[in-house]
């Protein structure tokens, strides 16, 4: 199954994402790395790093983030890794995107088709 996880800069926001996205799907690989280790705004390299090892299970990790910096923490996370399947760190709404790519990937759906319904979420209207 594809691995998902959400950087935000706020632990509370990566959290309530995941929260939301397990139910819908509540056999997704999806991990929360938002906010620094003491609890404080930002991002983390190393809570991206444990995310990406948690939820790669083989099939490939999509990274969803919330603002500029979390890409470049997310890109050394990628960087710092030993081996482990391919990472994209995806330019998707991260609430959408979340609840998207989780249920997707739940279904049995390979990489680049969970890549392929994120690139929908962009675009989705709410009305």
């Amino acid at each position: 199954m594809v691995g998902i996880v959400v950087v935000s800069h706020s632990q509370k926001i990566a959290e309530g994402a995941v929260e939301l996205a397990k139910q819908m799907a509540p056999e997704a690989s999806i991990a929360a790395a938002g906010g620094m280790e003491d609890g404080s705004i930002g991002t983390d390299v190393s809570k991206i790093l444990v995310g990406i090892e948690a939820v790669d299970q083989g099939d490939g990790v999509v990274i969803l983030v919330d603002l500029g910096s979390a890409v470049m923490s997310s890109e050394m996370a990628i960087e710092m890794r030993e081996g482990g399947s391919q990472v994209k760190i995806i330019d998707a709404p991260i609430v959408e995107g979340t609840i998207f790519s989780s249920v997707e990937a739940s279904i049995g759906s390979s990489f680049d088709e969970v890549v392929e319904v994120l690139a929908g979420a962009k675009a989705y209207k709410k009305f």
